[in-house]
């Protein structure tokens, strides 16, 4: 491990010990029924670059802008992808981004900070409990209402879903209001959403037919993902294998990760592209995805194509693909032909 890795969980661990206990949501706020609370300006806080969280947070977005239509809404984050996945969201304001390399970077680090204190906002949200960052923004803004993002004991109990990234801050978020007298929001929880535009959608169109020169329907794969949650070679050729012998009347075209590597050896035909948006308006045109828990396999959620999550770890229940169709097959149970059983379930229903 380098020493930049080590000095950065010494950090985390440090940041963590050091703000866990900051503020708390359950204030006996002064509430006069008489008077309606009317929210303007918002902050919503999740300060990490990673696409899948940033993903995972534009359900949340959306619920605010649902509940209150005429808001701006803040994003604190952290990294460049913020402005290319929240470019179509109308009440989006203002994107404030924290630096990638905070001790690099102090100068702009603390210009950051700067521009949260320096606006008033009627309500600031934390998106994750366990973001030191995110809780530090959340005490340091000038807000009247404050929601740190810690949990309501009656949710896992309320929703059997509670436990997925993307719904319990909406959960959350909604209980918190009631508090401030809102009424209760029992709408379901919204899809991740890209908001891709309809000539993004047709551009992503001629992008597959230039690939693919025949009328039939096209599945995309992902076969890369960082860390443990990347399947062998061996284990994507098997697969791809059983894949090109089960759907022969389905063009197949391997979505390619940033760093250009392929787990099948390039054997399918292959889209490769930096820009975030055109990834997604080509997974748009194709009529299922199939990948391991990534963020191609978020976007492509965001995208709107059914979407079939494969999960290696312990974790599905937190990231599985909804809505759309989209499910999860947990690798760990089952053998090929039962994957296979469930690819056709959801084909079948698109």
């Amino acid at each position: 491990m380098s020493i930049l890795k080590k000095v950065n969980i010494f950090r985390r661990i440090v940041t963590h010990g050091l703000t866990k206990n900051i503020g708390s949501s359950q204030k006996n706020y002064k509430i006069d029924l008489t008077q309606k609370i009317e929210i303007k300006r918002v902050l919503i806080s999740r300060p990490n670059h990673r696409l899948g969280n940033l993903l995972l947070i534009t359900p949340l977005v959306q619920d605010v802008i649902t509940t209150f239509p005429d808001c701006k809404i803040d994003l604190f984050v952290k990294g460049g992808l913020a402005p290319i996945i929240f470019k179509n969201f109308t009440n989006i304001n203002y994107i404030i981004e924290l630096p990638k390399k905070p001790f690099k970077d102090l100068i702009d680090y603390f210009k950051v900070w700067l521009k949260i204190k320096k606006q008033k906002y009627d309500i600031v949200i934390n998106v994750d409990k366990n973001s030191s960052s995110g809780r530090l923004s959340a005490q340091f803004a000038d807000a009247k209402y404050k929601f740190f993002g810690e949990m309501d004991q009656n949710m896992p109990l309320k929703y059997n879903d509670y436990e997925h990234i993307a719904k319990y801050p909406v959960y959350e978020f909604r209980s918190f209001l009631t508090k401030l007298g809102f009424p209760e929001n029992e709408n379901p929880v919204p899809s991740l959403d890209l908001k891709l535009t309809v000539s993004e959608i047709n551009q992503g169109q001629k992008i597959v037919k230039d690939l693919i020169k025949n009328e039939k329907e096209t599945i995309s794969i992902f076969t890369y993902a960082t860390s443990d949650k990347c399947y062998s070679t061996t284990w994507w050729e098997e697969f791809y294998d059983r894949l090109k012998t089960e759907y022969q009347d389905y063009n197949i075209i391997e979505i390619l990760p940033v760093e250009n590597i392929s787990q099948i050896g390039f054997k399918a035909t292959t889209f490769y592209s930096k820009d975030v948006r055109e990834i997604a308006s080509v997974i748009a045109n194709t009529i299922l995805f199939i990948g391991a828990d990534s963020g191609i396999m978020h976007l492509a959620s965001a995208a709107k194509t059914p979407t079939i999550g494969l999960f290696s770890r312990q974790n599905i229940n937190m990231y599985r693909p909804y809505n759309n169709n989209s499910t999860a097959i947990d690798t760990n149970t089952g053998d090929k032909e039962d994957w296979v059983k469930i690819i056709n379930t959801v084909l079948a229903k698109v």
